[in-house]
């Protein structure tokens, strides 16, 4: 019996020279261990121009669903692997993130080590690592108008530079604190390292089960970062009064325009985001790594030998 036929998503921001040269480079070595390499159709038109040989490379959602995939394999940084997540939203395949260049704290492996990550992706030779994403809920009176989903972030921000946003923060059902802001953010663990560490949030380990939200330039007291239970409920309502109207950014790729008087509600989704770890590690490490933290004198704990 055959055996049955392997499917590789390759996300690359083709519009970039060394992007495309290394999306060229991975589907060639798909190709030759006899796996098929899946793209969008767009990628896969740049990555064909570029190679025309490459004739077996699927096009995702015409010759192959996402729920086929085995593996997918993203070039790029935190950017690009949020746009891989968003088009396998809900398969069980995972991402493996390769840096190019970019801060990238998604990302499992450097450009250098391309050809060796491509290789351990194909002999599975990775730990699967589940990361929790947000729902995010706008309702207008009791009509829900719009839903969607998060993996860093949902933010609340004001539509107008002219005009702050007056809102009521909400946790849990009960009412937290009321001011006028840039906007909210209301993040993952994950995210704490995005747009949120940004905004003066804190970092928060991944393993760490937990909502964040931090409030963007407040005109208020009390309006502290805020580190929830991971199954909490948060809430930002915008009041009428001042007529300040809103956006909904979901990953900052997906938005949605809040009108005075709606209700952004965010909660844990159920379907998380898996990633493929080949070094798995302290994510102590991982920070020390990407921003390039002084360390020099450390000696350890004392008893450690």
């Amino acid at each position: 019996m055959d055996a049955p036929t392997r499917y590789i998503l390759v996300v690359a921001h083709t519009g970039r020279q060394d992007s495309l040269e290394a999306g060229v480079q991975v589907c060639s070595q798909l190709i030759e261990a006899g796996v098929v390499p899946v793209l969008s159709e767009d990628e896969r038109r740049d990555v064909l121009a570029a190679r025309p040989s490459f004739h077996d490379v699927a096009v995702l959602g015409v010759d192959v669903q996402p729920n086929e995939l085995e593996l997918v394999i993203v070039l790029g940084g935190d950017g690009t692997i949020l746009r891989a997540a968003e088009l396998i939203r809900g398969c069980s395949a995972p991402l493996l993130g390769i840096n190019l260049g970019h801060v990238g704290f998604l990302a499992e492996s450097e450009r250098d080590d391309l050809a060796l990550a491509v290789a351990r992706g194909l002999a599975k030779d990775y730990e699967v690592e589940e990361r929790m994403t947000l729902s995010a809920r706008v309702k207008l009176g009791k009509e829900v108008v719009y839903e969607s989903w998060a993996l860093n972030e949902a933010t609340v921000e004001k539509a107008s530079r002219e005009r702050m946003l007056e809102v009521v923060i909400e946790v849990d059902g009960r009412p937290m604190s009321s001011f006028g802001c840039d906007g909210v953010v209301m993040s993952t663990p994950t995210g704490s390292t995005a747009y949120s560490f940004s905004a003066g949030g804190p970092v928060v380990w991944p393993g760490v089960a937990a909502l964040l939200l931090v409030p963007l330039s407040a005109h208020a007291l009390f309006a502290r970062p805020l580190v929830v239970d991971a199954d909490s409920s948060l809430a930002v309502e915008l009041l009428d009064r001042t007529g300040g109207a809103g956006i909904l950014w979901c990953d900052g790729r997906r938005a949605y325009d809040l009108p005075p008087g709606a209700r952004v509600v965010v909660r844990r989704s159920p379907i998380p985001v898996r990633l493929a770890r080949l070094h798995p590690g302290p994510f102590t490490d991982r920070l020390v790594h990407k921003f390039n933290l002084p360390v020099t004198g450390w000696r350890g704990p004392a008893d450690r030998d």
